[in-house]
């Protein structure tokens, strides 16, 4: 797939937790992987891959950090 994947996992906010955007539109701030899971499954993807870089796009950090440091 060209371009940006749909799903783009910003880096983390001073806050904690990350912002996810799911094809340009704000799902919500996901404090962990299951978070993420979640917002996936209610957009429509299932057992979804969160290393697969067709599909989510991991800025900052990847997805083993949450917080920011």
């Amino acid at each position: 797939m060209a371009g940006t994947p749909p799903v783009i996992i910003h880096p983390p906010s001073p806050s904690g937790g990350r912002r996810v955007t799911i094809r340009g539109e704000t799902a919500g701030l996901a404090h962990g992987p299951a978070d993420l899971l979640e917002f996936l499954r209610r957009a429509g993807a299932e057992d979804v891959a969160l290393d697969d870089p067709e599909l989510i796009e991991w800025r900052g950090d990847g997805p083993e950090i949450w917080a920011a440091s």
